[in-house]
């Protein structure tokens, strides 16, 4: 690829992601980095299945991801079985595409290994009761479920995270058998996306309301970036037959009231029943 059309996909991809008068400054270009700005959620799967080794492929990539001193504090569970699926869409709002999806799975912050090594080598593991240790196993699985994603995206299949398997997570924990100490973040859903689920890569805010140099420092054109933003998703969400409201709307909506949670609210509850005393 000559320079010129390598600039052109660079630009493209920019696009995409920020739209037109938003675009950061041309810099250093992959096509890992155009994989990645190409990223969308699919919410509609086909029901073709996936090629033998797919998932232990995936968890080959995830465990390349970073994991906090090496304690690999996750686990993944692939669910295919049609039934359990129905059952965890349940949980999680009647979600279709994850019955849809061949491979759904479930990401486990798992402190249940840290536990197992401490009744069987006999040494105390003081720091296990504490926030920061399920901090830790969160940060953990989510670190290397993007890795899979982007494993999976550069293989041609779909996904979308589904972060309502918190609406209850004991429930959840039953219907998998998880051990104390573990409990599902999220979910996702893999596979081939149904041609009629596909949308257009979604904008996100422009870099200046996100990045900073050397300090936090919030910009005094803040509400007209996002202001132009709100513009730029309404007319996203029209053109791909989504509601309609702004990001900001959106913020407001999802923060606004307890009722938004689907549960979630009861979390530090149910992380105590699950094994996590957050102390």
């Amino acid at each position: 690829m000559d320079a010129e059309a390598a600039f052109d996909d660079h630009r493209v991809a920019l696009e995409q992601r920020y739209g037109r008068g938003s675009l950061p400054p041309a810099g250093p270009w992959s096509p890992a980095i155009e994989l990645l700005l190409s990223h969308r959620s699919v919410r509609g799967y086909q029901g073709r299945e996936l090629p033998v080794g797919t998932f232990e492929t995936l968890v080959a990539a995830a465990q390349s991801a970073a994991t906090s001193s090496n304690m690999q504090t996750w686990s993944v569970i692939a669910v295919r079985d049609a039934s359990r699926k129905a059952s965890l869409a349940r949980i999680a709002g009647n979600q279709k595409h994850m019955e849809q999806c061949p491979l759904f799975l479930v990401w486990l912050a798992d402190l249940s290994r840290a536990k197992r090594i401490e009744q069987e080598e006999g040494v105390p593991l003081v720091t296990l009761p504490y926030l920061e240790s399920f901090l830790v196993a969160a940060i953990d699985a989510a670190l290397a479920a993007q890795n899979a994603v982007v494993a999976a995206e550069s293989l041609g299949l779909s996904t979308v995270y589904i972060g309502a398997l918190r609406n209850n997570p004991e429930e959840v924990a039953k219907l998998l058998a998880l051990p104390d100490g573990a409990m599902a973040v999220f979910g996702l859903c893999v596979g081939y996306a149904d041609s009629e689920a596909v949308s257009e890569v979604k904008p996100r805010l422009p870099q200046e309301c996100v990045a900073f140099e050397e300090a936090y420092r919030v910009r005094g054109n803040e509400q007209a970036l996002r202001h132009s933003y709100d513009i730029k998703l309404a007319q996203f969400s029209q053109r791909n037959e989504m509601s309609e409201d702004t990001w900001t709307k959106r913020v407001q909506k999802r923060m606004g009231a307890i009722a938004s949670m689907g549960g979630r609210d009861k979390l530090a509850d149910a992380l105590r029943k699950l094994g996590f005393p957050l102390r």
